[in-house]
């Protein structure tokens, strides 16, 4: 069937690209996703955004990869990870939003890499391991102003959740990415992430989802930062580990910190630029030796 061979196209192009290539694409779609969310917000909020956002992804995603309840069953512990990553999903999509809604779009990422940065420290077993993580969470601390303690705590804690849900929504794709083939785990987990974050969202946007405004705005935000995004990162998480990964992810604040430039104006100062450098390297760094321990 048509789909099949789309699904099969899709899985044959992403499998030529190298997996850091994969990684750095869905970097950069999230963060521009995230910068361009904002403009709905004064309609509908920033859940009523999340909402839309994970609805179109999900219906997207199921029509790309016709998920089977029968695939799913068959695997054992398929559907507990499937729920797990929506859940997480969910989790994260709500509290990286929030935070947007009052922290800088590059500090927010800056914060949210925390979870990957955890992840590449605990999967550490040679020192020279620790370098790129050391130099990247350097990088952080520039690109978060140098420590400054005037950040609001509307803005720090839901930043921490998000970074919290998506250190473990790597862990359970990395699972869900070995035990299912395609992306019908996938889907099924966005679809689920929206229904559990629908009664949120509509509850603070109300009519305001209807708007032609909030649906474009929403669309978009959920190809380029959602549908392309987390089937680059299961293709990726295919081939290299949660380590690696996390710590490739490192390029989150340097990808929002520029889109906050772009789109949204957010100037950033000497250090932080720094600190853009800093974790870039690190990136570098974790990808040569992730390849060389190979």
């Amino acid at each position: 069937m048509r789909h099949y061979s789309v699904a099969r196209g899709f899985s044959a192009v992403a499998g030529r690209v190298p997996a850091p290539g994969l990684v750095l694409a869905g970097v950069c779609g999230i963060q521009f996703g995230a910068a361009l969310a904002p403009r709905a917000y004064p309609q509908a909020g920033a859940a009523g955004v999340v909402f839309l956002r994970l609805l179109i992804a999900g219906v997207l995603l199921c029509l790309l990869w016709r998920p089977r309840r029968q695939a799913l069953s068959g695997v054992k512990g398929a559907w507990g990870t499937v729920l797990g990553a929506g859940t997480l999903l969910a989790g994260h999509h709500i509290a990286f939003f929030e935070a947007v809604n009052h922290l800088p779009l590059g500090i927010v990422a800056t914060i949210e890499f925390l979870g990957p940065f955890a992840i590449a420290l605990a999967g550490s077993r040679r020192v020279i391991d620790l370098l790129p993580a050391c130099v990247a969470v350097g990088g952080v601390v520039l690109l978060g102003g140098g420590g400054s303690s005037s950040l609001p705590l509307a803005g720090l804690a839901p930043a921490a959740a998000a970074a919290c849900c998506w250190a473990g929504y790597i862990m359970v794709s990395a699972r869900m990415a070995t035990r299912l083939s395609g992306g019908q785990g996938l889907a099924m987990a966005i679809a689920w992430a929206a229904l559990l974050s629908a009664p949120y969202g509509i509850a603070q946007a109300g009519g305001a989802l209807l708007d032609p405004q909030v649906l474009w705005v929403a669309a978009v935000v959920a190809v380029a930062s959602s549908v392309l995004p987390y089937s680059l990162n299961l293709e990726a998480l295919r081939r290299i580990p949660p380590r690696v990964f996390g710590v490739l992810t490192s390029l989150e604040p340097a990808a929002g910190a520029l889109f906050g430039l772009i789109i949204l104006g957010q100037r950033l100062g000497r250090p932080q630029w720094l600190g853009i450098a800093a974790v870039a390297c690190a990136s570098v760094t974790a990808t040569l030796l992730g390849r060389s321990k190979r």
